[in-house]
């Protein structure tokens, strides 16, 4: 009779702790899937600036845009003709 109820106790604890860890990893489980989401949407964010960022920098570096910076604030000049030297290898 001992040997039952102590067997029977073994076996409560070992549910009872079974069923903790299931809490707990169902918890753990749910925490990273918040964090999950967290990180997907901030790479969307990230995603979304980055294409805007490649937006500017191609209006940034137009030939319309490049051209009278170059003149005014530069003083380049488009050389002419006979301003330019051929070298041949």
């Amino acid at each position: 009779m001992n040997g039952k109820i102590v067997s029977i106790l073994v076996l409560l604890i070992i549910t009872f702790v079974s069923a903790i860890s299931v809490v707990y990893v169902k918890h753990y489980n749910r925490k990273l899937f918040v964090e999950l989401q967290k990180q997907e949407s901030l790479r969307d964010e990230m995603g979304v600036e980055w294409g805007q960022l490649q937006l500017e920098q191609a209006t940034w570096s137009t030939h319309f845009r490049m051209e009278p910076i170059a003149r005014e604030k530069l003083f380049m000049i488009i050389p002419k003709n006979s301003d330019v030297i051929y070298v041949k290898q």
